[in-house]
Protein backbone atom coordinates (compact mmCIF):
# COMPACT_ATOMS: atom_id res chain seq x y z
CA UNK A 1 0.00 0.00 0.00
CA UNK A 2 1.10 3.82 -1.16
CA UNK A 3 2.72 5.50 2.58
CA UNK A 4 0.09 8.60 1.50
CA UNK A 5 -2.65 6.27 1.79
CA UNK A 6 -1.33 4.31 5.03
CA UNK A 7 -1.21 8.02 6.43
CA UNK A 8 -4.57 8.82 5.47
CA UNK A 9 -5.88 5.47 6.92
CA UNK A 10 -3.95 6.34 10.18
CA UNK A 11 -5.35 9.82 10.36
CA UNK A 12 -8.97 8.68 9.91
CA UNK A 13 -8.69 6.00 12.29
CA UNK A 14 -7.32 8.93 14.25
CA UNK A 15 -10.16 11.16 13.62
CA UNK A 16 -13.08 8.54 14.58
CA UNK A 17 -11.38 7.30 17.80
CA UNK A 18 -10.78 10.44 18.73
CA UNK A 19 -14.76 11.38 18.11
CA UNK A 20 -15.74 7.78 20.45
CA UNK A 21 -13.51 8.92 23.43
CA UNK A 22 -14.56 12.27 22.89
CA UNK A 23 -17.95 10.94 22.88
CA UNK A 24 -17.73 8.32 26.00
CA UNK A 25 -15.18 9.99 28.10
CA UNK A 26 -11.23 8.51 28.61
CA UNK A 27 -12.72 6.20 31.17
CA UNK A 28 -15.37 4.58 29.33
CA UNK A 29 -18.55 6.61 31.06
CA UNK A 30 -19.89 9.80 29.18
CA UNK A 31 -18.23 13.12 29.88
CA UNK A 32 -20.60 15.57 27.98
CA UNK A 33 -23.80 17.56 28.89
CA UNK A 34 -25.55 14.87 29.38
CA UNK A 35 -24.97 14.16 33.00
CA UNK A 36 -22.09 12.39 35.08
CA UNK A 37 -22.07 9.17 34.62
CA UNK A 38 -25.42 9.36 31.87
CA UNK A 39 -25.39 7.83 28.14
CA UNK A 40 -25.92 10.29 26.09
CA UNK A 41 -28.54 9.77 22.90
CA UNK A 42 -27.14 8.97 19.50
CA UNK A 43 -26.15 12.82 18.07
CA UNK A 44 -23.95 14.25 14.91
CA UNK A 45 -21.52 15.42 16.98
CA UNK A 46 -20.26 12.97 18.41
CA UNK A 47 -21.91 9.66 16.85
CA UNK A 48 -22.60 9.86 13.11
CA UNK A 49 -20.08 12.78 11.79
CA UNK A 50 -17.02 10.50 12.37
CA UNK A 51 -18.74 7.56 10.76
CA UNK A 52 -19.32 10.27 7.50
CA UNK A 53 -15.65 11.64 7.59
CA UNK A 54 -14.32 8.23 7.19
CA UNK A 55 -16.56 7.43 4.13
CA UNK A 56 -18.45 10.04 3.15
CA UNK A 57 -16.85 13.62 3.29
CA UNK A 58 -14.35 13.51 -0.06
CA UNK A 59 -18.31 12.99 -2.12
CA UNK A 60 -20.65 14.88 0.25
CA UNK A 61 -18.68 17.52 1.69
CA UNK A 62 -18.09 21.27 2.07
CA UNK A 63 -15.61 20.69 -1.02
CA UNK A 64 -17.35 18.48 -2.97
CA UNK A 65 -21.29 17.92 -3.08
CA UNK A 66 -22.65 14.91 -5.27
CA UNK A 67 -26.13 14.55 -5.91
CA UNK A 68 -26.21 18.34 -4.21
CA UNK A 69 -25.91 16.19 -0.86
CA UNK A 70 -23.36 17.43 2.16
CA UNK A 71 -23.23 15.41 4.95
CA UNK A 72 -20.24 17.61 6.58
CA UNK A 73 -22.88 20.20 8.01
CA UNK A 74 -25.92 19.17 9.98
CA UNK A 75 -28.16 22.12 8.59
CA UNK A 76 -27.47 21.03 5.07
CA UNK A 77 -27.73 17.57 6.20
CA UNK A 78 -31.21 17.95 7.31
CA UNK A 79 -31.89 20.13 3.77
CA UNK A 80 -31.03 17.24 1.79
CA UNK A 81 -30.19 17.57 -1.78
CA UNK A 82 -31.40 17.93 -5.25
CA UNK A 83 -33.41 14.83 -4.84
CA UNK A 84 -35.29 15.83 -1.92
CA UNK A 85 -34.87 15.21 1.74
CA UNK A 86 -32.34 12.32 3.00
CA UNK A 87 -33.30 11.53 6.10
CA UNK A 88 -36.45 11.38 8.19
CA UNK A 89 -37.11 11.39 12.19
CA UNK A 90 -37.71 8.31 13.75
CA UNK A 91 -37.85 6.56 9.87
CA UNK A 92 -34.87 5.16 9.02
CA UNK A 93 -36.65 2.32 6.11
CA UNK A 94 -37.52 5.53 4.71
CA UNK A 95 -34.12 7.93 4.98
CA UNK A 96 -32.62 7.86 1.68
CA UNK A 97 -29.43 8.06 3.88
CA UNK A 98 -29.60 4.84 5.36
CA UNK A 99 -31.38 3.29 2.38
CA UNK A 100 -27.94 4.01 0.05
CA UNK A 101 -26.31 2.94 3.44
CA UNK A 102 -27.52 -0.86 3.76
CA UNK A 103 -28.74 -1.83 -0.28
CA UNK A 104 -28.09 -5.31 -1.26
CA UNK A 105 -27.17 -3.92 -4.50
CA UNK A 106 -23.04 -3.93 -4.19
CA UNK A 107 -23.14 -1.48 -7.14
CA UNK A 108 -26.25 1.13 -5.51
CA UNK A 109 -24.96 0.76 -2.45
CA UNK A 110 -23.19 3.90 -0.89
CA UNK A 111 -19.93 4.66 -0.34
CA UNK A 112 -19.35 3.77 -3.90
CA UNK A 113 -16.49 0.59 -5.04
CA UNK A 114 -16.06 0.25 -1.00
CA UNK A 115 -16.33 -2.24 1.46
CA UNK A 116 -19.92 -1.66 3.10
CA UNK A 117 -20.25 0.33 6.01
CA UNK A 118 -19.57 -1.89 9.33
CA UNK A 119 -22.63 -3.37 11.24
CA UNK A 120 -21.60 -1.20 14.41
CA UNK A 121 -21.69 1.66 12.26
CA UNK A 122 -25.18 1.17 10.62
CA UNK A 123 -26.52 0.24 14.00
CA UNK A 124 -25.15 3.70 14.62
CA UNK A 125 -27.12 5.76 12.10
CA UNK A 126 -30.20 3.72 12.35
CA UNK A 127 -30.32 4.59 16.15
CA UNK A 128 -29.23 8.09 15.22
CA UNK A 129 -32.64 8.50 13.36
CA UNK A 130 -34.73 6.48 15.24
CA UNK A 131 -33.67 8.78 18.29
CA UNK A 132 -34.80 11.76 16.15
CA UNK A 133 -31.59 12.81 14.64
CA UNK A 134 -30.16 15.49 17.58
CA UNK A 135 -27.30 17.32 16.72
CA UNK A 136 -25.77 17.14 19.79
CA UNK A 137 -25.88 15.28 23.46
CA UNK A 138 -28.13 18.59 24.62
CA UNK A 139 -30.07 18.34 21.65
CA UNK A 140 -34.11 18.54 21.30
CA UNK A 141 -35.36 14.70 19.39
CA UNK A 142 -37.03 15.71 16.20
CA UNK A 143 -39.22 12.73 16.16
CA UNK A 144 -42.54 13.82 17.66
CA UNK A 145 -43.70 12.28 21.03
CA UNK A 146 -46.17 9.71 20.55
CA UNK A 147 -47.98 8.47 24.06
CA UNK A 148 -49.39 5.15 23.43
CA UNK A 149 -51.28 4.62 27.05
CA UNK A 150 -54.71 2.83 26.15
CA UNK A 151 -57.65 5.06 26.84
CA UNK A 152 -60.80 3.83 25.53
CA UNK A 153 -62.37 6.44 23.26
CA UNK A 154 -65.70 7.63 23.94
CA UNK A 155 -68.55 6.13 22.17
CA UNK A 156 -66.65 3.38 21.01
CA UNK A 157 -68.08 0.70 23.62
CA UNK A 158 -70.90 -0.30 22.29
CA UNK A 159 -72.36 -2.81 24.76
CA UNK A 160 -76.04 -4.72 24.47
CA UNK A 161 -78.24 -3.42 26.95
CA UNK A 162 -79.32 -6.98 27.88
CA UNK A 163 -77.50 -10.19 28.01
CA UNK A 164 -75.03 -10.60 25.42
CA UNK A 165 -75.69 -12.25 22.01
CA UNK A 166 -75.20 -15.64 22.75
CA UNK A 167 -76.28 -19.13 19.81
CA UNK A 168 -78.86 -21.23 21.11
CA UNK A 169 -80.62 -24.43 19.41
CA UNK A 170 -78.96 -23.68 15.97
CA UNK A 171 -80.37 -25.92 13.36
CA UNK A 172 -77.73 -29.06 12.36
CA UNK A 173 -75.63 -28.47 9.48
CA UNK A 174 -74.64 -31.36 6.94
CA UNK A 175 -70.82 -31.30 6.72
CA UNK A 176 -69.23 -32.20 3.05
CA UNK A 177 -66.67 -35.11 3.15
CA UNK A 178 -63.09 -34.73 3.19
CA UNK A 179 -59.88 -36.19 2.73
CA UNK A 180 -58.54 -33.97 5.21
CA UNK A 181 -60.18 -30.84 7.26
CA UNK A 182 -59.51 -27.64 5.93
CA UNK A 183 -57.09 -25.33 7.64
CA UNK A 184 -58.76 -22.66 9.94
CA UNK A 185 -58.41 -19.83 7.78
CA UNK A 186 -59.85 -17.10 10.53
CA UNK A 187 -61.33 -17.23 14.52
CA UNK A 188 -62.86 -14.49 15.67
CA UNK A 189 -63.80 -13.71 19.38
CA UNK A 190 -67.11 -11.95 20.67
CA UNK A 191 -66.40 -8.58 22.16
CA UNK A 192 -68.89 -9.44 24.84
CA UNK A 193 -69.60 -12.67 25.35
CA UNK A 194 -67.45 -16.34 25.68
CA UNK A 195 -67.68 -17.20 22.14
CA UNK A 196 -65.36 -17.94 19.51
CA UNK A 197 -66.34 -18.76 15.84
CA UNK A 198 -63.61 -20.40 13.71
CA UNK A 199 -63.98 -21.26 10.33
CA UNK A 200 -64.13 -24.73 8.51
CA UNK A 201 -64.98 -25.76 4.93
CA UNK A 202 -68.71 -24.66 4.29
CA UNK A 203 -69.78 -23.72 7.64
CA UNK A 204 -68.15 -22.63 10.78
CA UNK A 205 -67.81 -23.22 14.34
CA UNK A 206 -69.31 -21.46 17.02
CA UNK A 207 -67.67 -22.45 20.89
CA UNK A 208 -68.34 -21.61 24.25
CA UNK A 209 -64.86 -19.94 25.50
CA UNK A 210 -65.84 -20.99 29.10
CA UNK A 211 -66.36 -24.58 28.70
CA UNK A 212 -64.56 -25.30 25.11
CA UNK A 213 -68.08 -27.11 24.05
CA UNK A 214 -69.19 -26.45 20.46
CA UNK A 215 -72.34 -24.69 20.22
CA UNK A 216 -73.42 -25.24 16.75
CA UNK A 217 -72.28 -24.39 13.28
CA UNK A 218 -73.44 -21.71 10.49
CA UNK A 219 -73.33 -22.90 7.02
CA UNK A 220 -71.60 -21.20 4.16
CA UNK A 221 -72.46 -23.34 1.27
CA UNK A 222 -70.60 -20.49 -0.86
CA UNK A 223 -67.15 -22.33 -0.08
CA UNK A 224 -64.34 -21.14 2.41
CA UNK A 225 -64.63 -18.67 4.87
CA UNK A 226 -61.62 -16.63 4.47
CA UNK A 227 -62.68 -14.11 6.79
CA UNK A 228 -64.61 -13.94 10.01
CA UNK A 229 -65.86 -10.80 12.32
CA UNK A 230 -68.62 -10.19 14.80
CA UNK A 231 -70.46 -6.80 15.36
CA UNK A 232 -69.09 -4.23 17.87
CA UNK A 233 -72.35 -5.22 19.90
CA UNK A 234 -72.03 -9.42 19.52
CA UNK A 235 -74.88 -9.94 17.70
CA UNK A 236 -74.25 -10.09 14.26
CA UNK A 237 -71.16 -12.44 12.35
CA UNK A 238 -69.69 -11.21 9.74
CA UNK A 239 -68.31 -13.89 7.36
CA UNK A 240 -66.58 -13.67 3.64
CA UNK A 241 -65.06 -15.71 1.83
CA UNK A 242 -66.27 -18.40 -0.94
CA UNK A 243 -64.24 -20.47 -3.87
CA UNK A 244 -61.42 -19.57 -5.81
CA UNK A 245 -62.60 -18.06 -9.93
CA UNK A 246 -66.26 -19.20 -9.16
CA UNK A 247 -67.91 -16.89 -6.04
CA UNK A 248 -67.07 -14.86 -3.26
CA UNK A 249 -69.53 -13.28 -0.85
CA UNK A 250 -70.23 -11.10 2.58
CA UNK A 251 -72.64 -13.30 4.37
CA UNK A 252 -74.02 -11.60 7.86
CA UNK A 253 -75.99 -13.96 10.85
CA UNK A 254 -78.17 -13.09 13.63
CA UNK A 255 -75.64 -14.95 16.47
CA UNK A 256 -78.48 -15.81 18.20
CA UNK A 257 -80.43 -17.72 15.63
CA UNK A 258 -77.91 -18.10 12.93
CA UNK A 259 -80.57 -16.85 10.49
CA UNK A 260 -78.82 -15.07 7.58
CA UNK A 261 -79.51 -11.30 7.37
CA UNK A 262 -78.03 -10.19 4.72
CA UNK A 263 -76.22 -11.48 1.38
CA UNK A 264 -73.41 -8.84 0.21
CA UNK A 265 -71.71 -8.96 -3.04
CA UNK A 266 -71.19 -11.13 -5.94
CA UNK A 267 -67.85 -11.64 -6.91
CA UNK A 268 -66.35 -13.78 -9.30
CA UNK A 269 -63.88 -14.93 -7.00
CA UNK A 270 -63.04 -15.33 -3.65
CA UNK A 271 -63.50 -12.41 -0.75
CA UNK A 272 -59.89 -12.65 0.72
CA UNK A 273 -60.19 -9.13 2.92
CA UNK A 274 -63.91 -8.03 4.26
CA UNK A 275 -65.33 -5.73 7.44
CA UNK A 276 -68.14 -4.66 8.59
CA UNK A 277 -68.93 -0.88 9.53
CA UNK A 278 -69.71 -0.13 13.31
CA UNK A 279 -72.97 1.15 12.61
CA UNK A 280 -73.40 -2.21 10.45
CA UNK A 281 -74.89 0.06 7.51
CA UNK A 282 -72.00 -0.68 5.06
CA UNK A 283 -69.65 -3.85 4.38
CA UNK A 284 -65.80 -3.57 2.96
CA UNK A 285 -64.81 -6.09 0.98
CA UNK A 286 -61.56 -6.77 -1.29
CA UNK A 287 -59.79 -9.63 -3.33
CA UNK A 288 -58.12 -10.52 -6.65
CA UNK A 289 -59.83 -7.84 -8.04
CA UNK A 290 -57.74 -4.98 -6.43
CA UNK A 291 -60.44 -2.90 -6.10
CA UNK A 292 -62.50 -1.95 -2.41
CA UNK A 293 -65.54 -1.82 -3.22
CA UNK A 294 -68.40 -0.74 -0.49
CA UNK A 295 -71.69 -1.95 0.17
CA UNK A 296 -74.77 -1.00 1.55
CA UNK A 297 -75.82 -3.99 4.23
CA UNK A 298 -79.41 -2.68 4.10
CA UNK A 299 -80.29 -3.42 -0.27
CA UNK A 300 -76.96 -4.70 -1.20
CA UNK A 301 -76.44 -1.83 -3.41
CA UNK A 302 -72.40 -0.87 -4.24
CA UNK A 303 -71.87 2.63 -2.36
CA UNK A 304 -68.36 3.15 -3.67
CA UNK A 305 -65.50 1.60 -5.07
CA UNK A 306 -61.74 2.54 -4.47
CA UNK A 307 -58.93 1.73 -6.85
CA UNK A 308 -55.52 2.75 -5.50
CA UNK A 309 -54.10 -0.71 -4.55
CA UNK A 310 -51.95 -2.52 -7.65
CA UNK A 311 -52.19 -5.71 -5.98
CA UNK A 312 -54.91 -8.34 -4.25
CA UNK A 313 -56.50 -6.89 -1.73
CA UNK A 314 -55.79 -8.74 1.38
CA UNK A 315 -57.06 -6.93 4.21
CA UNK A 316 -59.49 -4.71 5.56
CA UNK A 317 -61.02 -2.95 8.84
CA UNK A 318 -63.06 -0.01 9.61
CA UNK A 319 -61.86 2.71 12.41
CA UNK A 320 -64.15 1.92 15.99
CA UNK A 321 -65.84 5.11 14.57
CA UNK A 322 -66.76 4.06 11.03
CA UNK A 323 -65.10 6.90 9.42
CA UNK A 324 -62.08 5.69 8.14
CA UNK A 325 -61.20 2.42 6.02
CA UNK A 326 -57.63 0.74 6.16
CA UNK A 327 -56.98 -1.39 3.44
CA UNK A 328 -53.66 -4.01 2.89
CA UNK A 329 -52.78 -5.91 -0.45
CA UNK A 330 -50.36 -8.54 -1.64
CA UNK A 331 -47.90 -5.99 -2.32
CA UNK A 332 -47.47 -4.70 1.48
CA UNK A 333 -49.16 -1.37 0.58
CA UNK A 334 -51.93 0.14 2.97
CA UNK A 335 -54.44 2.93 2.59
CA UNK A 336 -56.44 4.85 4.64
CA UNK A 337 -59.70 6.15 2.87
CA UNK A 338 -61.83 8.61 3.96
CA UNK A 339 -65.21 6.68 4.00
CA UNK A 340 -67.43 9.28 3.38
CA UNK A 341 -65.38 11.22 0.30
CA UNK A 342 -64.13 7.92 -0.81
CA UNK A 343 -60.47 9.78 -1.25
CA UNK A 344 -56.90 8.48 0.63
CA UNK A 345 -56.16 9.86 4.12
CA UNK A 346 -52.85 8.12 4.11
CA UNK A 347 -50.51 6.29 2.55
CA UNK A 348 -48.55 4.10 5.12
CA UNK A 349 -45.15 2.79 3.49
CA UNK A 350 -43.16 0.66 5.50
CA UNK A 351 -43.74 -3.09 4.81
CA UNK A 352 -41.93 -4.70 1.65
CA UNK A 353 -44.44 -7.69 1.97
CA UNK A 354 -48.01 -8.98 1.89
CA UNK A 355 -50.22 -7.57 4.51
CA UNK A 356 -51.73 -10.22 6.71
CA UNK A 357 -53.98 -7.87 8.72
CA UNK A 358 -54.87 -4.59 9.98
CA UNK A 359 -56.98 -4.12 13.19
CA UNK A 360 -58.17 -0.86 14.88
CA UNK A 361 -57.38 -0.77 18.56
CA UNK A 362 -60.73 0.00 20.45
CA UNK A 363 -59.96 3.79 21.12
CA UNK A 364 -59.25 4.56 17.50
CA UNK A 365 -55.71 5.91 17.85
CA UNK A 366 -53.73 2.96 16.51
CA UNK A 367 -53.88 0.63 14.06
CA UNK A 368 -51.96 -2.20 13.73
CA UNK A 369 -50.68 -4.29 10.62
CA UNK A 370 -48.64 -7.63 9.97
CA UNK A 371 -46.98 -8.98 6.97
CA UNK A 372 -45.38 -11.59 5.46
CA UNK A 373 -41.97 -9.63 5.71
CA UNK A 374 -41.88 -10.67 9.19
CA UNK A 375 -42.64 -6.88 10.71
CA UNK A 376 -45.44 -6.15 13.07
CA UNK A 377 -45.93 -2.50 12.84
CA UNK A 378 -48.38 0.07 15.68
CA UNK A 379 -49.22 3.07 13.13
CA UNK A 380 -50.37 6.27 14.83
CA UNK A 381 -53.52 6.64 13.36
CA UNK A 382 -53.09 10.67 13.19
CA UNK A 383 -50.65 10.84 10.90
CA UNK A 384 -49.70 7.32 9.93
CA UNK A 385 -46.28 7.45 11.65
CA UNK A 386 -45.02 3.91 12.73
CA UNK A 387 -44.58 4.56 16.42
CA UNK A 388 -43.97 1.14 17.45
CA UNK A 389 -41.88 -1.63 14.74
CA UNK A 390 -41.27 -5.64 15.93
CA UNK A 391 -39.25 -6.52 12.93
CA UNK A 392 -38.79 -9.86 12.55
CA UNK A 393 -41.69 -10.55 15.68
CA UNK A 394 -42.02 -14.36 14.95
CA UNK A 395 -38.57 -15.41 13.55
CA UNK A 396 -38.19 -19.59 13.18
CA UNK A 397 -35.49 -21.60 14.12
CA UNK A 398 -33.08 -22.44 11.57
CA UNK A 399 -32.96 -26.56 10.90
CA UNK A 400 -29.53 -27.66 10.67
CA UNK A 401 -28.45 -27.83 7.12
CA UNK A 402 -30.58 -25.56 6.07
CA UNK A 403 -28.97 -22.36 4.53
CA UNK A 404 -30.31 -18.96 2.94
CA UNK A 405 -33.45 -17.06 3.95
CA UNK A 406 -36.24 -18.40 6.26
CA UNK A 407 -39.68 -17.58 5.74
CA UNK A 408 -40.38 -15.17 8.95
CA UNK A 409 -43.62 -13.67 8.39
CA UNK A 410 -46.28 -12.82 10.63
CA UNK A 411 -49.70 -14.45 9.48
CA UNK A 412 -52.61 -12.53 11.43
CA UNK A 413 -52.56 -9.82 14.18
CA UNK A 414 -55.92 -8.68 16.42
CA UNK A 415 -56.73 -6.55 19.38
CA UNK A 416 -58.46 -7.71 22.61
CA UNK A 417 -59.16 -6.21 25.53
CA UNK A 418 -56.65 -3.26 27.56
CA UNK A 419 -54.92 -3.08 23.80
CA UNK A 420 -53.40 -6.23 24.07
CA UNK A 421 -52.53 -7.92 20.60
CA UNK A 422 -52.24 -11.47 19.64
CA UNK A 423 -50.14 -12.75 16.85
CA UNK A 424 -49.72 -16.08 15.09
CA UNK A 425 -46.48 -16.37 12.42
CA UNK A 426 -44.71 -18.71 10.20
CA UNK A 427 -42.25 -19.84 13.19
CA UNK A 428 -45.15 -21.72 14.48
CA UNK A 429 -45.62 -19.51 17.46
CA UNK A 430 -48.76 -17.56 19.35
CA UNK A 431 -47.55 -14.49 20.31
CA UNK A 432 -49.58 -12.31 23.41
CA UNK A 433 -48.40 -8.41 23.14
CA UNK A 434 -48.86 -5.39 25.83
CA UNK A 435 -50.27 -2.25 24.58
CA UNK A 436 -46.56 -0.62 24.45
CA UNK A 437 -45.63 -3.43 21.38
CA UNK A 438 -44.11 -5.57 24.15
CA UNK A 439 -44.50 -9.17 24.03
CA UNK A 440 -45.42 -10.67 27.48
CA UNK A 441 -45.94 -14.30 26.47
CA UNK A 442 -45.34 -16.58 23.93
CA UNK A 443 -47.15 -20.21 23.06
CA UNK A 444 -45.78 -23.09 21.40
CA UNK A 445 -49.02 -23.77 18.88
CA UNK A 446 -46.65 -27.49 17.82
CA UNK A 447 -46.13 -29.00 14.74
CA UNK A 448 -49.49 -26.86 13.14
CA UNK A 449 -48.83 -23.45 11.81
CA UNK A 450 -51.53 -21.30 13.60
CA UNK A 451 -52.73 -19.49 10.81
CA UNK A 452 -55.30 -16.91 13.05
CA UNK A 453 -55.66 -16.09 16.67
CA UNK A 454 -58.62 -13.68 19.02
CA UNK A 455 -58.09 -13.23 22.33
CA UNK A 456 -61.97 -13.60 24.53
CA UNK A 457 -63.97 -11.37 25.55
CA UNK A 458 -62.34 -11.00 29.15
CA UNK A 459 -58.68 -11.16 28.09
CA UNK A 460 -58.47 -14.42 29.82
CA UNK A 461 -57.97 -17.00 26.71
CA UNK A 462 -56.26 -17.00 23.54
CA UNK A 463 -57.58 -19.35 20.62
CA UNK A 464 -55.26 -20.36 17.25
CA UNK A 465 -56.65 -21.56 14.37
CA UNK A 466 -53.98 -23.87 12.64
CA UNK A 467 -53.32 -25.87 9.22
CA UNK A 468 -54.83 -29.08 10.63
CA UNK A 469 -58.15 -27.69 11.40
CA UNK A 470 -57.55 -27.75 14.58
CA UNK A 471 -58.68 -24.78 17.67
CA UNK A 472 -55.88 -24.49 20.28
CA UNK A 473 -56.43 -22.95 23.12
CA UNK A 474 -54.41 -20.80 26.10
CA UNK A 475 -54.49 -19.30 29.04
CA UNK A 476 -53.58 -15.41 29.43
CA UNK A 477 -52.02 -13.52 31.37
CA UNK A 478 -54.45 -10.21 31.05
Amino acid sequence: MHPKCVELRCALFIIFSLGFFRAWGTDGDQGDAAGEGAVAATNYDQHIKPIFRQHCLKCHGDDQQEAGINLQNYGALLRGGSGGVIVVAGRPSQSLLFQAMTHEDANARMPPESPPLSVMEIDQVRKWIDDGLRETSSSESLAASRPIAFVPATGAIRKPTGPPAMPAALAPVELPTLLRPLPVLAVAASPWAPLVAASGQEHLRLIDTQSGVELGKLPFPEGEPHVIRFSRNGEILMVAGGRPVQIGKVVLFDVRTGQRLAEIGDEIDAVLAADLSPDQTMVALGGTGRVVKIYSTSDGELKTKLTKHTDWITAAAFSPDGTVLATGDRAGAIHLWDVVSGGIRLNLSEHQGAITSLDWREDGKWIVSASEDGKILWWDAADGFPAISRNQAHPPERPAGVYGKIPSGVLSARFGPSGFLVTTGRDRKVRLWNAQGEEVQCFEAGPALPISAAISFDGSMIFAGDTVGEVQSWSSIK
